[in-house]
């Protein structure tokens, strides 16, 4: 039985990434639920959190999930997906969630790198180091919380890759 895949994580953690791949290996379909509220708002996530605010942008972000989801797909979500309960016990519902899990150190190296300003705004207004740390205290347990498989973010990408498709074939196997 093929599988609706929601990968969650902190920004940074490399959900796009990995569920590009992942798609890939799995010949699944890729959607990114930042790209797709991006398409439909035709507006940057920047741009619609300045305009409208955090509330109505988390409002949109939930109705995106619900739009996008299928089967045979893999959806990333974007980092704040997981503050709703009902994000939260819709993704458990209706698929399998993958929680790519990164430390405070990793995330912010991987933003100093590839700070992509316009696609993520602040969420605090403070300095990158005190924000992830922040947002991974408030999330850590929501992530954990709907989480099917935990898998460790700063391992080499094919490893990501090959530990989730491993264990998406293993649930699939127990279905049969």
């Amino acid at each position: 039985m093929k599988q609706t895949l929601f990968i969650v994580g902190a920004r940074g953690a490399g959900k796009t990434t990995i569920g590009k791949l992942l798609a890939e290996a799995l010949s699944y379909k890729f959607i990114d639920t930042d790209d797709s509220i991006q398409a439909s708002s035709k507006m940057t996530i920047s741009d619609l959190v300045e305009e409208h605010g955090w509330e109505y942008f988390r409002r949109v972000e939930s109705q995106i999930l619900k739009t996008v989801s299928q089967n045979e797909c893999t959806i990333s979500t974007g980092g704040g997906m997981v503050l709703s309960s009902e994000n939260r016990h819709y993704m458990q519902q209706n698929g399998i969630v993958i929680y790519l899990q990164a430390s405070a150190e990793v995330l912010i190296k991987r933003l100093s790198l590839n700070p992509e300003n316009s696609q993520r705004p602040s969420l605090t207004g403070k300095s990158i180091i005190e924000e992830i740390k922040g947002i991974l205290v408030e999330r850590e347990p929501l992530y954990r919380e709907c989480a099917d498989f935990i898998v460790d973010a700063s391992l080499a990408t094919e490893s990501i890759v090959s530990n989730i498709k491993a264990y998406i074939l293993t649930q699939e196997n127990k279905l049969i």
